[in-house]
């Protein structure tokens, strides 16, 4: 282009001609350092007033659509259009800034602790309070310190880690949830186990469908006065459980959260050796003649023989998040798998979970929050409690080394179980269950424009859960006889379970220091079980 118009001004003057290359360079470069400016980066870091780095703090482009967000270390880069931008820092739990850019091009910003947003930190019942406006007793984790500890489910997360809520393992089974007790052991009949609410909507679900990686915060209500809200759904404590959400205004942001390891025996059962179960029966007097399969000289560990060496859990979880001017969005996606030292036993969880947010104008605005999982359990059906109950004098191997089906003792004969012979089984010895659950809820919300501080929500949740067992044992598995005709049955169960809630709240500050915060509700519920 810059050859035509030489050629151009060449004819009317020479003059001309030396002269048009320097202004044509000038203007070249202007044209250069005016889009420079039109576009140019800016950096900093973001810390608060200890001087930490903050992550993850949104930072907006006011009156656009541009964002970024933080590093690890409180460090950010945007691109800015003119010295006339203005950045706005904004942070859970910290007052927003806004920052103009002028010339600037490094901006470090310290963000001061908001105490309106601290206020809020506390979950209650249909709603938050300002902490130190709390009477009842609560207590709350937030979901990053839930991730510190890798565990299967919320629960076991948890344990230990909140003072005043007794949680105690029933079961050793992969993915078997653990009892959580609020306010003690209440009734001797009935369930002693708490109400959970899953983002506002009461929970009809076992807590180990929730992945872990999802939870925002946990919050638990332990007291009558803090319950009070929820009826005698109440009576045995509140689990109040927030999922992670978008951030409005925030950039598309992807993490992966993965964890892998071994599990090993921690102990045995102190069950006795061949040696010390040989002078028991001497000191007795009882059983001094051996069965068939046993000698004083043996000394079988039946525990070596049956445990898996070691057995392996992973867990890998991968999300998206962001936001624009007026919405947020979160979607996420994990699988969970953990087998166990009992061989064949293992269990395998596959877990969906999204939420989106949305204003509408300045008035109205709706979201909603779907949680999913599918999850496998296999090998039920295998215990230790046949092994256990074998003489370790008896011996499980025939003449030539291989193994025996059964050993007989003095008063039974029992059927030999081993670490390779229930591999060996195969589809002979089978016990699987699948569930599938959904759990989602709807929300509009609108505020009232002639009366501050007035406000209507509608929630509704759907769910639905079901679980399909299916069992087979083959001819004379695990049992003494060899005849013993095979069994198998299923078992389908569903249940449907909706939920209808109507809020209307008022909440206003007068003179920055009187607050009226009144709920009304009414909340319809239906739960039917096939």
């Amino acid at each position: 282009m810059r050859n035509e118009l030489l050629q151009f001004f060449v004819k009317p003057s020479e003059r001309l001609f030396q002269f048009f290359p320097k202004v044509s360079l000038t203007a070249l470069l202007i044209i250069v350092s005016f889009i420079a400016q039109a576009q140019r980066p800016v950096k900093g870091r973001v810390v608060d007033d200890q001087g930490n780095p903050l992550p993850g703090v949104g930072i907006l482009l006011k009156g656009t659509a541009t964002s970024t967000s933080t590093s690890s270390t409180g460090i950010f880069s945007i691109s800015v259009p003119s010295n006339n931008a203005v950045l706005v820092f904004s942070y859970i739990g910290f007052t927003s800034k806004e920052v103009a850019v002028t010339s600037q091009t490094e901006i470090n910003v310290t963000l001061m602790p908001s105490a309106a947003e601290l206020e809020q930190v506390v979950v209650v019942g249909y709603g938050t309070q300002r902490r130190e406006a709390v009477t009842g007793s609560v207590a709350n984790i937030s979901g990053d310190k839930v991730r510190e500890v890798p565990a299967p489910n919320i629960a076991q997360a948890i344990q230990g880690r909140i003072a005043g809520v007794n949680i105690s393992q029933t079961s050793t089974k992969p993915g078997a949830t653990m009892q959580i007790l609020i306010r003690g052991q209440r009734s001797l009949s009935a369930s002693n186990d708490p109400l959970v609410v899953l983002d506002g909507i009461p929970f009809p679900g076992s807590i180990g469908d929730i992945n872990p990686n999802d939870i925002k915060s946990v919050d638990i209500l332990k007291d009558a006065s803090a319950t009070a809200i929820y009826g005698s759904r109440g009576a045995n404590g509140v689990i109040l459980l927030t999922t992670n959400r978008g951030q409005i205004g925030a950039p598309a942001k992807v993490s992966y959260n993965s964890y892998t390891g071994l599990q090993t025996l921690f102990g045995k059962y102190p069950m006795m050796n061949g040696e010390e179960f040989v002078a028991l029966r001497k000191a007795a007097g009882l059983f001094t003649t051996n069965g068939v399969d046993e000698s004083n000289d043996v000394n079988t560990d039946w525990q070596d023989l049956f445990y898996n060496k070691s057995a392996v859990v992973t867990s890998h979880d991968v999300g998206v998040t962001g936001g624009s001017a007026t919405g947020s969005y979160s979607f996420g996606g994990g699988y969970y798998k953990n087998q166990s030292l009992i061989p064949t036993q293992q269990y395998t969880r596959y877990s969906m979970k999204a939420s989106l947010d949305q204003q509408i104008g300045k008035l109205f605005r709706i979201g909603f929050t779907t949680n999913n999982n599918y999850n496998l359990s296999e090998g039920n059906q295998i215990g230790v409690y046949g092994i256990l109950s074998n003489s370790p004098i008896a011996n499980p191997y025939n003449a030539d080394g291989s193994l025996k089906r059964t050993i007989r003792m003095p008063q039974d004969e029992s059927w030999i179980n081993t670490n390779q012979s229930t591999k060996d089984l195969h589809d002979q010895w089978l016990n699987e269950t699948r569930g599938f659950a959904t759990y989602n809820s709807f929300y509009g919300e609108v505020n009232i424009p002639w009366i501050p501080g007035l406000k209507y929500r509608t929630n509704l949740g759907l769910d639905f859960i079901q679980s399909n067992n299916g069992y087979y044992t083959g001819v004379g598995i695990g049992s003494a006889t060899a005849t013993t005709v095979s069994t198998a049955g299923v078992g389908n169960s569903q249940t449907y379970h909706w939920t209808l809630e109507n809020l209307l709240t008022y909440d206003r500050t007068f003179s920055e220091k009187h607050n009226i915060n009144v709920v009304a509700l009414y909340s319809a519920e239906q739960n039917k079980f096939n």
